[in-house]
């Protein structure tokens, strides 16, 4: 296993863990020739949508299946007219089918009509799933579709000819891992119709696989469409299931009521699917259609523009790295490390796939059966992004954090330098010592003026969200997990991070592959095991460094006003030793000036730390680290479990759960680290 850990994690490795980081920009926002590597544009909008329905076996479908189509093709040509309208700024139409006979199909070829694109996430391998769906009412026959032959029953036959030539114009993302089981139960139950243990075993194994592909359809989704009668309960998998599966993910329904195919109804909280709703006209459905495929507002496609173009630097500036500098002296390390170089030198985009991407893009070309031209588009499309925005948050981090604890010590600094003409010079020489404070404090002033003008705050946030997004994106990707839509946290300010990574992430959609058996094991061995690991290795050792900086800055800020308070003391026993005759009068006035001075500079001195970790908030960013690092042990131990299981028992759920659960710790420690920050602007440290 520790070869795989060096193949995979050097690129994932959490901010700060790695001397040789990314892309990075200056405080300015203009343009340059610099920017984001040419062949990387601006992800399109495009519009996504799902389709779940009744089988030709449901009555009520099966009477009114020609009303239905008439529905469906209408639904699509409203859908058509929107996108029509967004011109060369939108990406083809893409629609998402599990291929089920029934709706499904009748879908599809309306979307071939309008030359949509097609994906398929079906939930068995194609062989299988033609055979399911072609309704054979023999074993001989169904293990003659599965076999790719002809069956006895010609209409079985027709069916499952049909599944395949749709299959072959669409991308399929096949979950084949339990095909041999399933195929199994499947073949008991036709041989055994009238026993309802094997005819429940089968439709059970069913149930499952089908809420699995479901699952991947409404994930990949903007909005669904449903062709439901609004009585039947349907099984899990069904399409009231998947209707209500969508509700919870926050991702809209549009009704089609198989009893009255003209009757449409958009439904968008799970608590809709159990009230009464009216009907919605087609000006209604184009609004709700409207305002998915068109960006938030002019401002967020502005921002995700400037992120494309920005300056880019080769390294980063001694002039921002306080706030580092801060955590290497007080951090717990050894004396020649705190005061070694922090300048760190940035890897462009464009070479990260032969650097240090370069594992993480071998581990996914060896996944196996994977599809080498998702891989491609893994490198031009996420690691590049990745790169580029994990190196403007990285300068920002050091320009917005650097330049408040700079505050923080110039201004001890002024008051220090302003007082220290009393042990030194006189009054009348002061002039120097005024100016000296006076450059300072004109420092603290532009260093405010100019990281409020540059949004150094602000951006630091924006660049941050993208980097994170992207990070782990690749393994979600190779096992086609995506957050949906209602699922994206939501910024206070700004959405043009959650925005572009969802479209650029929309871009890659699903891979053309097999999910097998070793493709699973491979995959979470190799790839969420590792990323676990390293993330949960790099958030424990941030929090025991994180706590004692917390501490040693505390400490320091003590010692410092106990100094302060000793020098005053002592300047008070002087005086009054010389109001008692003990010593000699001119004793305390001589010393006068400099316990002045030692009374003001040690607090302003100490004061200054005490701000620096208030500002740093060490402790609650330690307590951060310390309960991912817990979440993801705990994921650790669900991997290392899941790899105890036998081959043919390990399932593409179990695998993607456990995706899902490092993508929620991965969005959450960013939504609370930013909490923590989100009110500390750069300002004057008053």
């Amino acid at each position: 296993m520790a070869p795989a850990v060096d193949r995979v994690g050097r690129w994932i490795c959490a901010a700060g863990t790695c001397r040789k980081r990314r892309g990075c920009y200056d405080g300015g926002m203009k343009p340059s020739s610099a920017g984001l590597t040419g062949s990387i544009t601006l992800p399109m909008a495009r519009l996504c949508v799902g389709i779940t329905g009744h089988r030709y076996s449901n009555p009520v479908f099966g009477r009114n299946h020609a009303a239905v189509d008439a529905a469906l093709g209408s639904l699509c040509d409203i859908i058509g007219t929107v996108v029509a309208r967004q011109g060369d700024a939108i990406a083809p139409t893409r629609l998402h089918s599990l291929l089920a006979h029934g709706a499904d199909l009748m879908s599809v070829e309306q979307a071939l009509l309008r030359n949509w694109d097609i994906v398929a996430p079906l939930p068995f391998g194609l062989a299988l799933n033609a055979a399911i769906n072609a309704h054979p009412e023999t074993a001989e026959d169904a293990l003659a579709i599965i076999a790719g032959e002809s069956p006895d029953c010609a209409e079985a036959g027709a069916r499952a000819e049909h599944i395949r030539a749709l299959a072959a114009r669409a991308l399929c993302f096949e979950l084949a891992e339990q095909d041999e089981a399933i195929t199994h139960r499947y073949i008991e139950s036709l041989r055994s119709p009238n026993d309802p243990t094997a005819a429940s075993a089968f439709a059970t194994l069913c149930s499952e696989r089908v809420a699995a592909a479901g699952r991947i359809m409404i994930e990949q989704s903007d909005v669904l469409i449903a062709v439901w009668d609004g009585i039947t309960p349907g099984a899990v998998g069904g399409t009231r299931h998947t209707i209500a599966a969508a509700l919870a993910h926050g991702a809209p329904v549009i009704w089609i009521d198989a009893r009255n195919p003209e009757r449409w109804t958009i439904l968008r909280t799970p608590e809709s699917l159990h009230a009464e709703g009216s009907a919605q006209s087609a000006e209604e459905i184009a609004a709700l259609i409207e305002s998915v495929v068109q960006p938030s507002s002019t401002d967020q496609s502005e921002r995700a523009k400037r992120f494309h173009t920005e300056h880019w630097q080769t390294r980063s500036h001694r002039r921002f790295h306080a706030y580092r500098r801060i955590e290497a002296v007080f951090g717990g390390g050894s004396l020649r490390r705190a005061l070694a170089s922090l300048v760190q030198r940035y890897e462009r985009p464009e070479a990260i796939a032969k650097g240090s991407g370069a594992p993480l893009l071998a581990t996914a070309r060896g996944l196996p059966g994977s599809d080498q031209a998702f891989v491609d588009k893994i490198d031009a499309q996420v690691l590049q992004r990745f790169a580029w925005a994990d190196g403007l948050s990285t300068y920002l981090s050091d320009a917005y954090r650097g330049g408040m604890v700079t505050n923080f010590l110039l201004s001890a600094f002024a008051i220090i330098g302003g007082v220290s003409y009393l042990p030194f010079a006189s009054p009348d020489s002061k002039w120097p010592f005024a100016l000296f404070e006076f450059l300072l404090l004109v420092a603290i002033l532009g260093i405010t003026s100019v990281g409020r003008k540059r949004r150094w705050h602000g951006r630091w946030f924006e660049t941050r969200r993208v980097a994170e997004y992207f990070r782990h994106a690749p393994i979600l990707l190779l096992l086609g997990v995506a957050r949906s839509p209602g699922r994206w946290p939501r910024g206070s300010d700004t959405q043009w991070p959650e925005h572009y990574a969802r479209l650029a992430l929309r871009e890659l959609g699903l891979p053309r592959i097999v999910v097998t058996q070793a493709y699973l094991r491979t995959a979470f061995e190799d790839l969420l095991w590792h990323h676990a690991t390293l993330q949960r290795a790099y958030h424990s050792g941030k929090s025991k460094r994180l706590t004692t900086v917390h501490h040693k800055l505390d400490r320091l800020s003590e010692i410092l006003l106990s100094l302060a308070v000793a020098a005053v003391a002592t300047y008070l026993g002087l005086v009054a030793g010389s109001a008692l005759g003990l010593i000699p009068e001119a004793t305390a006035h001589n010393v006068s000036k400099s316990f002045t001075f030692l009374g003001v500079a040690l607090p302003a001195l100490g004061g200054a730390f005490a701000g620096i970790r208030y500002f740093g908030d060490f402790e609650r960013f330690a307590a951060i680290s310390d309960v991912t690092a817990e979440k993801l042990e705990a994921v650790e131990q669900r991997i290392k479990d899941l790899a105890k299981v036998a081959d043919g028992h390990i399932r593409y759920a179990q695998v993607a759960d456990l995706a899902h659960v490092i993508d929620d710790i991965v969005v959450a420690e960013i939504e609370n680290w930013q909490s923590v920050f989100a009110g500390k602007q750069i300002a004057v440290p008053v």
